[in-house]
């Protein structure tokens, strides 16, 4: 079953950026030869540093290769619909696209972008075939001789610090950066804060609601995700808050998380509400049969906001200027329904 669209009015707004760069780039594409080798435009060569090395970026990127999550739709919403991106089968519609990437793209009146196989079989060959001039990679896993091969043909910029781990914000500021749009990443920005802002608004009944936001890899199992992780992210930007016990918690390296086990399942008493998410209806029944999860207060008085649908679980763990608007209107009912338990 297809899904609503995200947010009416999304696809004209984007249909005039892309016509706009479309513009532009026909107006460089008739210069002469000194537009041709600097790319022309108003772009400014840009040196990114980050965890695998460090990318320059020297001319206005045309051909855009995204990895991971949520770059793909910041390119979008910056004018520049990628040739290729990772493909997210979990969380894809019936399209075989993620709903909102094949709305915004759809309505534009744009080509929708080739998907490979990404992670541990990231599909390189296929990646150079699409002939990209930058490759965004900023939240992924790619690994030090992935990142080499990908950066022999474009320039590539992986994450920060750690794999799977950065902000929203530094995500979208980056991404900003490498396109040359920074000015408009940080409007971008800014209209997410607004949006949540809005929302939280919206229900000052989610006032001093704790929560944290859990997640198992099978039987006996437990992780809590940190406050920055941008799934847990999404939940604060809806004006609840997230259980302080998290900052006693040690990060488990590469997961923005803590994995305690379900043995220290006490940890999460005091959290009114629990969010989480099951790979499965066979893992959600092991999990919510083991009798030390069941006890947990939350998950006895029913408080526990747990979305079977794989494109929202997909599209409420990532903020971008697709995702906000498509997942606030979806999310608020079931965190009604939650917070409709508490004795307050």
């Amino acid at each position: 079953m297809r899904l609503a669209r995200f947010r009416t009015g999304r696809g004209s707004a984007l249909a005039a950026g892309l016509v706009a760069a479309a513009l532009a780039l026909t107006g460089c594409s008739s210069g002469g030869a000194d537009d041709e080798e600097t790319g022309g435009g108003d772009f400014a060569p840009v040196t990114i540093e980050h965890a695998l090395g460090t990318t320059v970026v020297d001319r206005e990127p045309e051909r855009i290769v995204t990895l991971g999550m949520g770059s793909a739709e910041t390119a979008i919403a910056l004018g520049t619909v990628p040739v290729g991106i990772e493909e997210y089968a979990w969380g894809s519609d019936d399209t075989g696209y993620l709903p909102w990437i094949h709305d915004a793209v759809t309505e534009a009146g744009a080509e929708l972008p080739e998907q490979f196989t990404g992670g541990s079989e990231l599909e390189i060959e296929r990646i150079a075939a699409l002939d990209p001039d930058l490759i965004l990679a900023p939240w992924s896993g790619i690994t030090q001789e992935q990142y080499d091969a990908l950066s022999a043909f474009a320039p590539t910029v992986a994450y920060e610090e750690q794999p799977w781990t950065i902000t929203w914000q530094d995500q979208m500021r980056v991404i900003g950066e490498a396109m040359g749009k920074s000015d408009e990443a940080a409007t971008e920005i800014a209209q997410i804060e607004s949006q949540f802002a809005d929302a939280a608004a919206s229900r000052p009944d989610y006032q001093g609601v704790t929560f944290s936001f859990i997640y198992n890899t099978g039987p006996g199992t437990l992780g809590v995700f940190f406050p920055e992780e941008q799934r847990v992210a999404m939940v604060r930007g809806l004006g609840l808050t997230v259980d302080p016990v998290v900052d006693t918690l040690t990060e488990t390296e590469g997961t923005d998380s803590a994995v305690i086990g379900l043995e220290l399942a006490g940890l999460l008493d005091d959290s009114d509400l629990l969010f989480t998410f099951y790979s499965d209806e066979t893992n959600r029944t092991e999990t919510e049969s083991q009798p030390v999860y069941a006890q947990i207060p939350a998950v006895a008085r029913g408080a526990v906001v747990a979305p079977t649908d794989q494109s929202f679980v997909t599209g409420s763990s990532m903020i971008n200027p697709l995702t906000v608007p498509w997942s606030i209107e979806r999310y608020l009912p079931m965190i009604d329904t939650a917070v409709a338990t508490l004795d307050r």
